[in-house]
């Protein structure tokens, strides 16, 4: 179903008019300080039955006024956000930079391993999969802990390189605040550190020297 008609469909469904939803966009607009809140009547009726595409803002009124979740009404319009995450690579870029968190509503797609996995071992994970299932984010989040940011390695840099390599997703234990000073069996086992500058942010190797803070790229 187009999403015009989709809508259309729910504005009937609970009983509201056309001019309805104008007043009702009319009253966001007016708390909101922003006109283009508003949905005035030939400007719903295009949306409804000619397939214009409304503003985000008039999807966030259409959102309130029909009281659905505004994921849902972007999905109507081919937006996914829980596809998000995986469109994130189109964009390569160049700089080191911390992954904003953001609370989110979706559903993820979870395997269910069979019960003789045994992680000791190698394993072709794809033959021990015996199915996925949809688990809300909400059931998720409680796994997450406080403890720990995460960032993404920028295309050019290569500080930590090889060991790093640009486009590195990183997970930082915040607790781990002071350089860990000693020796080290191989290069593997030394700790990286992950520090922000006023230029920006960066990754590597950390020493204290004369109570200063030297950061050492690889190689």
């Amino acid at each position: 179903m187009l999403p015009g008609k989709r809508l259309r469909l729910l504005r009937e469904q609970l009983g509201l008019t056309v001019r309805d939803v104008e007043a009702a966009s009319g009253r966001l607009a007016a708390k909101r300080g922003n006109s283009a809140h508003a949905i005035p009547l030939s400007r719903l009726s295009d949306i409804e039955s000619k397939g214009v595409v409304p503003s985000i803002y008039r999807i966030y009124s259409l959102a309130v006024t029909y009281r659905r979740d505004i994921r849902e009404i972007l999905g109507w319009y081919g937006i996914n956000l829980d596809e998000m995450a995986g469109d994130l690579a189109i964009a390569a870029l160049p700089n080191t930079h911390l992954i904003e968190t953001v609370n989110v509503t979706g559903a993820a797609n979870v395997p269910a391993l069979d019960p003789a996995f045994d992680p000791a071992h190698t394993q072709n994970l794809g033959r021990i999969i015996q199915q996925w299932g949809a688990v809300p984010f909400a059931y998720l989040s409680q796994f997450a802990s406080v403890r720990y940011t995460y960032a993404y390695i920028g295309t050019e840099d290569l500080t930590m390189s090889p060991l790093l390599p640009p486009g590195s997703f990183l997970q930082i234990d915040e607790s781990r605040d002071k350089v860990q000073e000693g020796t080290w069996k191989s290069e593997a086992d030394r700790p990286i550190y992950f520090l922000e500058t006023r230029n920006g942010y960066r990754c590597g190797w950390c020493r204290l020297q004369d109570s200063q803070l030297i950061l050492q790229p690889h190689p």
